[in-house]
């Protein structure tokens, strides 16, 4: 089992025959995803070459793409300006899973294009500005090195991506279910709540890593949402305790006012939830490990 993701994924590139979309998408096919088609409505018709003698069909637009297919995931690299007219075709086209990689996409089109997904109600929204997921040895929707880590029973949801590729490392030996970036811009589609919901369902997922940082309330909604719901271990770790009030840090989402949002109000709250939160990535590692290594007794 894996949440979102699994083998079976049947996976699209909105803006695969681009730079960025080609050289991701070899890295995806490389990593055993079910890649079935392009979308880019000026090179319809043809096919692109990758290696492994693996040649994938380029469509004119995604409802084309699902009805010849069945693809049921869309990854979307298109440039910041294009990318609400791309959510918005993959919206109605109702693909159940659209995985948005693109940075810098202004926060009104971000607000426009979520609304328009809720509303239709059937495309589960990842990103923007994210790394996208991973269920290793079983499907690859983004950028996240597939050689990190294999798959096991450790559920990881994280609004950092490079901490994401360190939580995955730091635990190789023991593995993942799925891992999950949803992105730290100030609007996201999928949250920390949606993945603690999914992992608690998973019965593959036996521990849950949740990664966030400063700026905004989703960490404390979260602690709120796991003392109500979750049953199984979960270990925090919150970015940005050094971090200075009123200045924006790396992601457009992570900015503290006054004793809103800081890393310690986080902390705090996870905590009261019965959360283990570690002091740097490296100790958030180790005490899952402590978890796991207990279960495993």
């Amino acid at each position: 089992m894996a949440i979102f993701l699994t083998r079976d994924s049947k996976v699209i590139v909105q803006g695969m025959t681009g730079s960025e979309g080609i050289k991701h998408t070899t890295r995806m096919l490389a990593s055993g995803t079910q890649i079935v088609g392009g979308v880019n409505p000026r090179k319809a018709g043809t096919v692109v070459d990758f290696p492994g003698d693996v040649r994938v069909p380029v469509f004119g637009s995604v409802a084309e793409a699902i009805e010849a297919t069945g693809a049921d995931v869309s990854v979307i690299f298109v440039p910041a300006p294009f990318t609400k007219a791309a959510v918005v075709e993959a919206v109605d086209a109702a693909i159940p899973l659209a995985v948005v990689i693109t940075e810098g996409v202004a926060v009104k089109d971000t607000a426009e294009f979520f609304e328009y997904a809720q509303t239709a109600g059937t495309t589960r929204l990842i990103g923007p500005n994210c790394p996208g997921l991973i269920s290793p040895g079983q499907s690859n929707a983004g950028i996240i090195p597939a050689d990190i880590s294999g798959p096991g029973r450790i559920g990881l949801v994280s609004k950092s991506g490079t901490l994401t590729y360190q939580m995955m490392f730091e635990l190789r030996d023991f593995g993942f279910s799925t891992g999950v970036g949803i992105g730290g811009d100030p609007i996201i589609g999928t949250t920390h709540i949606d993945c603690l919901k999914a992992f608690q369902d998973d019965p593959d997922t036996d521990v849950i890593v949740m990664i966030g940082e400063i700026g905004g309330d989703a960490e404390e909604r979260a602690a709120a949402y796991i003392k109500d719901h979750v049953t199984k271990p979960v270990v925090g770790y919150v970015a940005g305790f050094t971090a200075p009030e009123g200045k924006t840090m790396g992601h457009a989402g992570a900015i503290v006012t006054g004793s809103s949002g800081t890393a310690l109000a986080k902390q705090e709250a996870l905590e009261a939830a019965g959360v283990k939160v570690g002091k740097t990535p490296s100790e958030a590692a180790q005490l899952t490990r402590e978890i796991m290594q207990g279960l495993q007794r």
